[in-house]
């Protein structure tokens, strides 16, 4: 970290112009002062609330259609076209086309939904086929109730797998739902923030909204991964 910072300063140094590569010093200080602002809490909240709406709704649907897809053939052949799709598809393509059906407040969300789905649902749906056959038809023998079955049997399975899609999901559903707002402009967005310091050549303003962006992506992730492991081993437990 200090190398690529010492490394930054240098380069910041030998190009001397601010409006093509500010100093790390300059963005600090920068970045120090924007807390200040009426706006800043105003702008993290609107993206924060969007982004979370739609990762929660992503988790949610792609958890419950993977666990479908799992036991029924016919699902998992149905959605892969729209899983495909939205894998391979640039993410401006899906954010000029929601453009057309819902309003810039809404796109965020949608755009996060629709990114983090598939992943969700992929990694889910790869976690119950995982679960060994002879524990299932072990736990039918001895009459386990389903609920039980379902903790011993399935979420030692399935865990990792959903971890796993939720450290990938969280820094995506941030970079989709910021780049949908950039495109967007929703007012008082952190992407809007983004757009006006490029639009207005103030390249500082921008590389610190960005550094906020990647500081509040990382706490959103480490915080989420915190609860939903402290929840997945209560569960485990009952």
């Amino acid at each position: 970290m200090l190398f690529a910072l010492l490394l930054w300063e240098a380069v910041a140094l030998i190009v001397s112009q601010p409006v093509l590569l500010p100093t790390p010093v300059s963005v600090l200080r920068r970045a120090l002062l924007l807390p200040f602002e009426n706006a800043f809490f105003r702008s993290v909240w609107y993206s924060l609330s969007r982004i979370t709406l739609g990762f929660l709704g992503a988790l949610i649907a792609g958890s419950a259609l993977g666990a479908l897809a799992a036991r029924y053939r016919w699902l998992d052949i149905l959605l892969f076209p729209f899983t495909a799709t939205v894998r391979s598809v640039p993410v401006a393509s899906f954010v000029v086309i929601a453009l057309i059906w819902f309003t810039s407040s809404a796109l965020s969300v949608f755009i996060s939904f629709l990114i983090v789905l598939p992943i969700v649902y992929q990694n889910v749906k790869d976690g119950f086929l995982s679960v060994d056959k002879k524990e299932l038809e072990m736990a039918r023998v001895f009459r386990v109730p389903p609920l039980r079955a379902f903790r011993i049997v399935y979420l030692s399975k399935i865990k990792p797998f959903f971890l796993a899609a939720c450290r990938t999901c969280c820094g995506l559903a941030w970079k989709s739902g910021v780049a949908a707002e950039i495109i967007g402009i929703p007012n008082y967005s952190m992407g809007e923030r983004l757009y006006m310091s490029q639009l207005m050549l103030d390249t500082v303003n921008l590389f610190a909204w960005t550094l906020y962006i990647v500081l509040f992506s990382i706490l959103f992730e480490k915080l989420f991964l915190f609860l939903a492991e402290g929840l997945l081993k209560r569960l485990s437990r009952v």
